[in-house]
C-alpha cells in the first residue's frame, strides 16, 4: 500500500516513482482508484495465477492504493527474503500498512538496527524461558480445552479467545481478568485497523479506533516497564514483556522505552493472529482427513503421559505432529503475501526493476506451485519427512518468511500447535459439518468466513 503521505512522513525513504518507471513490466492497473484491489481481496491464489497466465511470474499491478512488482516462485523468494545483497527494505514495504499502528516494530527495521534489535529480544527465546512458556502453555490449553467437551463451537473464535488470553499471561504475565480482556480487545481494535479501507484515522473510522487502541496500550506499556524492570533485582518475572525489560543492547544498555513499547505493541500482533489462523486451518485439515488425525492421536498417546499435561521436552517427540502443522502452513500460509522495497536498480526475471518499487512476494501461490509440490491441494503432511524434503527448493516453504527477518517467535508458534493438538486429540475427536471452512478471507490474517463450526467429541 504505497500511500504518499507515509512516504513524506519518512524523509529517509526513497520517493515515490513515476507511474512510467514499470511500463516495460507486463501487468495490468485495473478500475480508476480501486486498481486489482477487489479481486485481490475475493480470491488472491485465483488473481495470481490468472496474472500469471497472462504475463508469467513477474507482472506489475496497482492494488490497495499503489503500483507494485510481484515476484513469484521460491527463486524470487530467496532473492527478496534472504536478500544478500540488503538490497530490500522491509520498514518501507510494511510500513505503508502498518505505520500507524504499529511504528518500528521488529518488522518495520532494517539491516542493522534490525539485527542489533533483534539479537536484543532474543534472549526471551532462548531455552529456559521457552521452557518457562511451554508450562504456563500447557496450563492454559489444558484449562480451555475441557470447556469444549460435546457443544457446536466456532473454532476460529476459541482460539482467538485463548490466544489472547494465552498471550496476556505469556508475553505480559497480567492474569486473566478485566484488564486483559481490555487489553485484548485494543489489539484485536489494532489488527482490524491495519486493512481499513480508510487509511486515516477519522472520526468513525476502524483507523481511528485502531490508533486509539495503540494509545491505550503505548500507556500501559509506559506504567509497567519501571516495576518489570525492577524485578531484576529478584529475579523478576519470566514473561516476554519482563524480559524486553531487562534486555540489553550490544553496548551492554537497557533498551529505551520506546523500543520496549514499539516491539512488544507489535510481537504481540504477529504472535496470536498467526496463530489463531495457523491453528484454524490445521483443525480443519484433521478434520477432513480423519485418518491423519487418527495418526497424530496416536502419537499423542505414544507419550504416555497419565496426567492431563504435557511436559516441554515431550514435544520433541511429536514428529508427526509437527509435519501436519507444516503441511497446514504450506496450504494455508498465515502472512500469504510479504511486501518490500527495492532499495537500488535490479534486474530479475529478464525484467528491470528501479530503485523505490514496491516488490511483493507471494507465499501462498509458491506454496502451491506443482512443480514443487505434487499435487499440491492435497493434504499430505508427509511431504515434509526428511526423505521426501530432500532436494526441494529450500524457500519453496517459507510460512515464516526467510533470512534475517525470519520470524523471531516461529519455535514458539511451533510449541503452542503442539500442546495445543496434544491437549485436543487426546480428549477429543475432531468432527466438522460438510462445507464447514469452505470460504476464507485471506486479509489481513487468513480465517474462515464462517468461523470453522467443529464438534469435539469425547473419547475414551
Amino acid at each position: 500500500m504505497p500511500h504518499a503521505h507515509t512516504i513524506e512522513a519518512n524523509p529517509h525513504w526513497l520517493p515515490l516513482n513515476p507511474r512510467k518507471s514499470l511500463a516495460k513490466i507486463p501487468g495490468q492497473r485495473g478500475w480508476p482508484f480501486l486498481g486489482n484491489t477487489l479481486e485481490v481481496l475475493k480470491d488472491p491464489l485465483a488473481f495470481q495465477r490468472k496474472m500469471v497466465a497472462r504475463y508469467g511470474p513477474v507482472y506489475r499491478s496497482n492494488s490497495f492504493g499503489g503500483d507494485s512488482v510481484v515476484l513469484l516462485g521460491p527463486d524470487a523468494n530467496e532473492l527478496v527474503l534472504f536478500d544478500k545483497t540488503k538490497n530490500f527494505s522491509s520498514e518501507q514495504g510494511w510500513g505503508p500498512v502498518l505505520n500507524l499502528l504499529f511504528p518500528r516494530g521488529l518488522m518495520l527495521m532494517d539491516f542493522e538496527k534490525h539485527r542489533q534489535d533483534r539479537k536484543a529480544l532474543s534472549v526471551a527465546f532462548k531455552p529456559e524461558p521457552m521452557r518457562h512458556y511451554a508450562q504456563e502453555l500447557d496450563a492454559g490449553i489444558a484449562r480451555a480445552v475441557k470447556g469444549w467437551a460435546g457443544k457446536p463451537i466456532r473454532f476460529y473464535d476459541a482460539i482467538k479467545s485463548l490466544s489472547l488470553d494465552l498471550a496476556a499471561e505469556s508475553f505480559l504475565g497480567v492474569p486473566l481478568g478485566e484488564e486483559a480482556s481490555r487489553i485484548n480487545q485494543a489489539f484485536t481494535d489494532e489488527v482490524r485497523a491495519s486493512v481499513a479501507i480508510v487509511r486515516s484515522p477519522l472520526p468513525g473510522t476502524m483507523m481511528r479506533k485502531g490508533v486509539e487502541a495503540r494509545e491505550y496500550l503505548v500507556d500501559w506499556f509506559r506504567r509497567e516497564i519501571p516495576a518489570r524492570r525492577d524485578g531484576a533485582n529478584n529475579e523478576g518475572g519470566q514473561d516476554f514483556f519482563s524480559q524486553f525489560c531487562r534486555a540489553t543492547d550490544e553496548a551492554g544498555e537497557l533498551l529505551s522505552d520506546d523500543a520496549i513499547v514499539d516491539h512488544m505493541n507489535f510481537l504481540m500482533m504477529a504472535a496470536h493472529d498467526t496463530i489463531t489462523s495457523s491453528a484454524t486451518s490445521l483443525v480443519m485439515l484433521l478434520g477432513r482427513h480423519q485418518e491423519w488425525q487418527d495418526r497424530l492421536r496416536e502419537e499423542v498417546l505414544s507419550l504416555g503421559r497419565n496426567d492431563d499435561h504435557v511436559g516441554f521436552d515431550d514435544l520433541d517427540r511429536l514428529v508427526l505432529t509437527e509435519y501436519a502443522f507444516k503441511e497446514a502452513l504450506r496450504i494455508m500460509p498465515p502472512v500469504p503475501s510479504i511486501p518490500r522495497r527495492a532499495m537500488r536498480d535490479l534486474d530479475f526475471g529478464g525484467y528491470h526493476i528501479p530503485a523505490g518499487t514496491f516488490v511483493g512476494v507471494n507465499v501462498a501461490y509458491t506454496h502451491h506451485m506443482a512443480e514443487h509440490w505434487p499435487d499440491p491441494e492435497t493434504f499430505d503432511p508427509m511431504r515434509f519427512a526428511p526423505e521426501n524434503a530432500k532436494g526441494r527448493h529450500r524457500f519453496a516453504w517459507v510460512p515464516f518468511g526467510g533470512g534475517a527477518h525470519m520470524c523471531i517467535g516461529l519455535h514458539f508458534a511451533t510449541m503452542q500447535i503442539r500442546l495445543l493438538m496434544a491437549h485436543v486429540l487426546r480428549h477429543y475427536r475432531i468432527e466438522l459439518d460438510e462445507g464447514a471452512g469452505r470460504d476464507w478471507a485471506i486479509f489481513p490474517i487468513p480465517r474462515p468466513k464462517d468461523g470453522l463450526p467443529v464438534r469435539m467429541v469425547p473419547i475414551g
